[in-house]
């Protein structure tokens, strides 16, 4: 019986969300471990990656479930007092059938930052730049849009047939004193977001022509490989 739940999670208690050989405080390995004390065995599958530091809101997983778990309300609550740092926000019955990462159509990503340091309370959650150019900001991040081979927006180490991902938007916004930056694509490579909102920033503010940023995306020359900071960075929705 397999079902598809969606995960919130704050990545600063945990090394990223995939399994490691070296320590067992990674998202997937609290989730599994929470399940196995429920007496249920199965792994658990993701729509994708997030690195260590690294938030999410809208995380889709799924797993498989033993016949005698049919109350998937009481399922939740149990799952929520055994974790920590991670609340499952729905769980549901979805068809055999369904795969969170091969399923899934679009992800969507979040980055919050401001131009001041953020305070104590917030300094987990949101990144810092300073101040920039925000016609700058979005004519960079417009050149992200489409269909492109990000071979030069990665970090190298994790297999892939394809480094070609396609792009639906990328766009920048204010609220009040937060600046969000968001990008919908079909699928990213390891580090992909945050190497790209770092150079989008470095041109926002002067430091890479826009034209350079042009040049690594067609492939033809690396300009920058800086990550943003991770703790800025939500996984806000999956699309199937």
């Amino acid at each position: 019986m397999r079902v598809k739940a969606v995960v919130a999670y704050d990545g600063n208690a945990y090394y990223g969300f995939q399994k490691q050989n070296n320590t067992s405080q990674t998202i997937a390995s609290a989730i599994e471990k929470a399940l196995h004390s429920l007496h249920i065995d199965s792994h658990i599958v993701a729509s994708g990656r997030t690195d260590t530091g690294v938030h999410a809101t809208g995380q889709i997983i799924h797993f498989d479930l033993p016949e005698f778990w049919k109350d998937l309300n009481k399922l939740k609550c149990e799952l929520n007092k055994k974790l920590h740092g991670i609340r499952f926000k729905h769980i549901m019955h979805v068809s055999q059938k369904f795969h969170a990462r091969f399923s899934a159509k679009k992800r969507l990503y979040r980055y919050v930052f401001k131009t001041d340091q953020p305070s104590v309370f917030e300094e987990n959650y949101i990144s810092f730049y300073p101040a920039f150019d925000k016609t700058l900001l979005q004519q960079a991040l417009a050149c992200f849009e489409g269909e492109h081979d990000f071979d030069y927006f990665r970090k190298t180490g994790t297999p892939t047939h394809t480094t070609v991902r396609k792009i639906y938007y990328a766009r920048y916004r204010q609220h009040r004193r937060y600046h969000l930056i968001y990008f919908q694509a079909n699928g990213f490579l390891r580090s992909q977001v945050r190497m790209m909102i770092d150079a989008a920033m470095d041109c926002a503010s002067g430091a890479l022509p826009i034209e350079a940023l042009r040049e690594q995306i067609a492939c033809k020359k690396r300009h920058t490989t800086k990550l943003a900071p991770p703790n800025g960075l939500y996984l806000a929705r999956i699309t199937y």
